[in-house]
C-alpha cells in the first residue's frame, strides 16, 4: 500500500472518529440540557469525548507536519537566489 493510501486512510479514520464523537457529544449535551444536575452523571463521559476530539486534532497536526516535511518545493527561495548570486560573483572574480 502506498504512503498516499495510508495517509488518505488515516485522514478518513480521523474524520469518522470526529463525526462519531461529535454525535455522541451532541447527544450528551442534549441529555445534560434537560437538567443541570445530570452533569455529575455524565461529566466524565463528556470529558472523554472532548479528549477524543483533542486527540484527533493532534493526529491531524502531526499528519500535517509529516506531510509538510515530505514536500519539496521547486521554487527558489531568497536564500537560494542569494547563494546563486554569490556563486556568480565568485566565478566572475576568478
Amino acid at each position: 500500500m502506498s504512503s498516499k493510501k495510508f495517509i488518505d486512510e488515516a485522514i478518513e479514520n480521523i474524520r469518522e472518529d470526529r463525526e462519531t464523537t461529535r454525535e455522541l457529544l451532541d447527544d450528551a449535551m442534549r441529555y445534560l440540557s434537560q437538567d443541570q444536575s445530570r452533569h455529575r452523571d455524565i461529566g466524565q463521559t463528556l470529558a472523554k469525548y472532548m479528549e477524543t476530539m483533542q486527540r484527533s486534532n493532534e493526529q491531524l497536526v502531526k499528519l500535517c507536519g509529516l506531510l509538510s516535511k515530505g514536500e519539496k518545493s521547486e521554487e527558489l527561495t531568497d536564500k537560494d537566489y542569494a547563494q546563486i548570486f554569490d556563486q556568480i560573483q565568485d566565478s566572475e572574480e576568478k
